[in-house]
């Protein structure tokens, strides 16, 4: 691996510390990945700005950072949304201490490291042409809108990864920026009618529901999807790839609607959604108990999509109505903002009782908890996270219309309240069986690692991780239903799965767990980790990856187990297995 001239100088110390670590991660990634060679990026996104995603690793992290003069971004950069709209806190109700204060210390810092503060979870819907070549992008639902529809290219990179890009400039030259790993690997036949917005960000989300452990997905799941109308708007093909990321998804094709996929020989599944499906999710979804507020706009709504929820709104409001305790919150860019209130949509929702926010997104927002304590939308993207441990608040989806009717009319639903565990989760499908007799591995650890000897309990799954919502960010507790590990601490484990899921924000999750000392001993992965590697590269903890045989399946749970990291090599020896004396 030839590293270029101005990266080395940055790695070598040349370009002051903050860009040093930066290049030791770029570096550390490549290595992991196998990556030959290096690429310029033309633009980076970086995720992980609000308080309750990025937590005290976020904070602890950008602190670390501060008060180096070169240490400023390389190439142009924009920022995620935050966790408020500064100018209407006192109408969000927030309640939560030193809130604002937090908040804008973390968008000054990534502002002093020459980051444009444009707080959108959208890139692709800010009123400019998506540049061609490689980006490195760290929001979930835009690495997947702009994979699949436009011609910027982009792994799905996590914001650490994302920013180090932004520091260099550079990036490894691997995974979706190579043409022969963007194959479709799953096959989708739609046979709903798929007329409503919401009915695409439940294919998404179904879509993703739909993954087995033994299907081989380097790089996430990847569909070919047939059957879907090729009318769709701009807001049905946002709604469906930011859905689809929940589960890791990086891109997809669509006929009709996305380029041509590459011709591929088989499948690793293939599944039908009908309108069976479709009727069913919208049944298991759909509210039960008193409503105590409607969000739509997650991700970030499109000026289209808070003009269908105006043109809702106006139906009810001809009719002498008015939504009573601003039950209705639309959250948008500030980009998009501009444009609404020009044209006079803003208003009209302010004048109905709704509130119009700016600069944040319901997933990341820091609910009162005195009076919001089940939530409606329109987005299974805002389902997903809302009711993982960043909220934990009960959330139930339904179309915009229906939203709308629901925001105007709180006794169209009365009664007790769902609860977070109310229902009790499928779990997640396992390949793992017990292992018998002593074995030995061989892998590959990180270039900024030398040398260490890790032994300790070794706590396995075959099924990615989630940190961000999925893993108590106090306690270090692994806390979503059905997962095999669901309940289990990670704290002083040699910690082996798969790879991470889920929210580009997860390494900062990870960080300050290991700041606060409830994080794992060491780390392993099966799979490259854009999500897992940077907390472990940055923070220095055993990391190792690319091993011979599967440690997913060859460890179990409970197994007393050895590592090693020599000259770029890693054995992992089995002291003892579980059960066994």
């Amino acid at each position: 691996m030839e590293i270029p001239p101005e990266l080395q100088s940055m790695l070598d110390g040349g370009h002051g510390d903050t860009k040093q670590k930066a290049a030791r991660l770029v570096v550390d990634l490549a290595a992991s990945a196998g990556a030959k060679s290096f690429t310029k990026c033309a633009n980076a996104h970086v995720s992980g700005v609000s308080v309750i995603t990025g937590g005290h690793g976020l904070r602890r992290f950008l602190s670390d950072l501060s008060g180096d003069p070169e240490g400023i971004v390389s190439i142009p950069t924009t920022l995620n949304s935050a966790g408020c709209d500064r100018e209407q806190m006192e109408e969000m109700s927030i309640d939560y201490p030193d809130f604002l204060e937090h908040q804008f210390e973390i968008i000054h810092a990534y502002s002093q490291l020459g980051i444009e503060a444009t707080l959108s979870c959208t890139p692709y819907d800010r009123g400019v042409i998506i540049e061609e070549g490689i980006g490195s992008w760290a929001e979930s639902n835009a690495v997947c809108f702009s994979n699949s529809y436009t011609s910027l290219i982009t792994n799905r990179e996590s914001g650490l990864s994302a920013l180090a890009t932004a520091l260099t400039g550079w990036a490894p030259l691997w995974g979706l920026h190579i043409d022969e790993n963007r194959i479709p690997n799953i096959l989708v036949r739609v046979e709903a009618d798929m007329d409503d917005l919401t009915d695409w960000s439940i294919l998404g989300d179904w879509i993703g529901m739909q993954i087995k452990p033994d299907w081989n997905l380097p790089w996430g799941i990847m569909p070919l999807i047939t059957g879907l109308p090729k009318d769709a708007d701009f807001e049905m093909r946002k709604a469906l790839t930011a859905s689809a990321a929940n589960y890791g998804c990086p891109m997809l094709w669509a006929d009709g609607l996305t380029a041509d996929a590459p011709e591929v020989h088989s499948f690793e599944g293939e599944i039908v959604f009908d309108n069976d499906e479709l009727n069913k999710r919208y049944s298991e979804l759909a509210p039960s108990g008193t409503i105590d507020l409607v969000v739509i706009g997650c991700p970030q709504a499109s000026v289209g999509e808070v003009r269908s929820t105006a043109a809702s709104v106006r139906a009810r409001m001809e009719l002498g109505q008015k939504i009573p305790d601003s039950r209705l919150w639309v959250f948008t860019s500030g980009h998009n903002y501009e444009l609404l209130e020009s044209d006079g949509t803003v208003a009209l929702l302010e004048e109905a009782g709704a509130l119009v926010l700016k600069d944040t997104c319901p997933e990341v927002t820091p609910y009162n908890r005195s009076k919001y304590n089940h939530l409606l939308t329109n987005s299974l993207k805002a389902e997903h996270y809302l009711k993982s441990g960043l909220n934990r608040l009960p959330t139930s989806v339904t179309t915009i219309d229906q939203c709308v009717s629901h925001a105007f009319d709180p006794s169209l639903i009365q009664g007790d309240r769902p609860t977070i565990g109310s229902k009790k989760a499928k779990p997640m499908v396992t390949n793992k069986t017990i292992k018998r007799g002593k074995i030995s591995l061989n892998g590959q650890g990180l270039p900024s690692q030398n040398v260490w000897k890790i032994s300790g309990t070794a706590m396995v799954t075959d099924v990615p991780i989630t940190y961000l919502g999925y893993v108590n960010r106090d306690t270090g507790v692994i806390e979503e239903p059905g997962h095999p590990l669901d309940g289990i601490p990670i704290e002083d484990t040699v910690l082996i799965y798969p790879k991470g899921s889920g929210s580009t924000v997860a390494p900062f999750v990870l960080m300050g767990l290991i700041y606060n000392n409830k994080g794992p001993r060491a780390i392993i992965n099966r799979d490259v980790c854009p999500l897992t590697l940077p907390a472990a590269s940055l923070l220095a903890v055993p990391y190792a990856h690319g091993f011979d045989l599967d440690p997913t399946i060859e460890i179990n749970n409970g197994d007393q187990i050895e590592v090693c990291l020599i000259d770029g090599s890693v054995t992992l020896n089995v002291l003892s297995r579980v059960g066994e004396d």
